[in-house]
């Protein structure tokens, strides 16, 4: 093969061939810009309007990835491939990975919405996916709790965003309850009043909404009543850990009893 004949082949591919690559390389161009670009005003947006930095992380790479199989896709379009069997081989294979890993992506979509809607963040005590503790940390597979005696617990987002969130510490401010039991033959009014002034003697319980104390229950021992009182949400069990012990402490003082069950045992002796 000559010089001439190999300078025709070249002028040939170039004919046929060279719109092509050009298009192709002006296509990479284009979307790696975009790939790049895209992310950046992502980023910004989300952080305007204040959404979690894994969440913003997250979307901003699927973005960027999901530009570049685009373009990939664009580029190979560009030279006759038929892009739409091999989409549709991309997504059978993506639908058969998704279904081997539909836990993991369940933890994932969950934890993307945790870290969105925010029903809890780090240092609130909540009660979420069967499990109660302090959240120490939210990443898209596992919410991690410390438990009241400090053992870490860590439950997969699926379980916590597919349940019922109780988040104690949502609200500045929470109701604290007890349930106080006298003697039948105590004086109702006289230990009433003296719930009511240990409650105003404490400045951690609020004025407004005004506490609560009233008679509940007959019980069969004891004449039950139900102590509600508003705190801050950091005074709960301080304020109920002192109220319990001033209610006993004084009540001793005053006479008044706070029963216990107690059974009778009749004992036949046969003559």
């Amino acid at each position: 093969m000559d010089i001439e004949t190999v300078a025709d082949e070249i002028v040939l591919i170039a004919t046929e061939y060279g719109l092509d690559v050009i298009g192709a390389i002006i296509i990479l161009i284009i979307g790696n810009i975009i790939s790049k670009q895209v992310p950046k005003v992502l980023q910004k947006v989300m952080d305007k309007r204040g959404i979690d930095p894994t969440v913003s992380q997250f979307l901003c790479n699927f973005a960027r990835f999901a530009i570049l199989a685009i373009t990939l896709l664009l580029v190979l379009a560009q030279f006759g491939v038929q892009t739409a069997s091999l989409i549709a081989v991309l997504g059978a294979a993506g639908l058969a990975i998704g279904l081997a890993l539909q836990g993991t992506l369940s933890n994932v979509a969950g934890g993307v919405m945790l870290l969105i809607f925010r029903p809890m963040r780090v240092g609130n005590y909540v009660e979420a996916g069967g499990h109660g503790g302090t959240v120490k940390n939210i990443t898209l597979f596992t919410t991690e709790l410390a438990t009241v005696d400090n053992i870490q617990v860590l439950i997969p987002n699926g379980q916590v965003w597919g349940s019922a969130i109780r988040n104690y510490s949502f609200h500045p401010t929470r109701r604290m309850d007890l349930v106080i039991g006298i003697a039948y033959e105590d004086d109702i009014d006289k230990a009433r009043d003296i719930i009511d002034r240990l409650i105003k003697a404490d400045e951690r319980s609020h004025k407004e909404p005004a506490h609560v104390i009233e008679v509940i229950e007959l019980a069969d021992s004891s004449v039950n009543f139900t102590v509600r009182v508003w705190c801050d949400n950091g005074n709960y069990f301080p304020l109920k850990f002192a109220l319990t012990k001033a209610i006993k402490q004084t009540f001793d003082k005053e006479g008044i009893s706070i029963p216990y069950p107690q059974r009778t045992v009749h004992m036949l002796t046969e003559n």
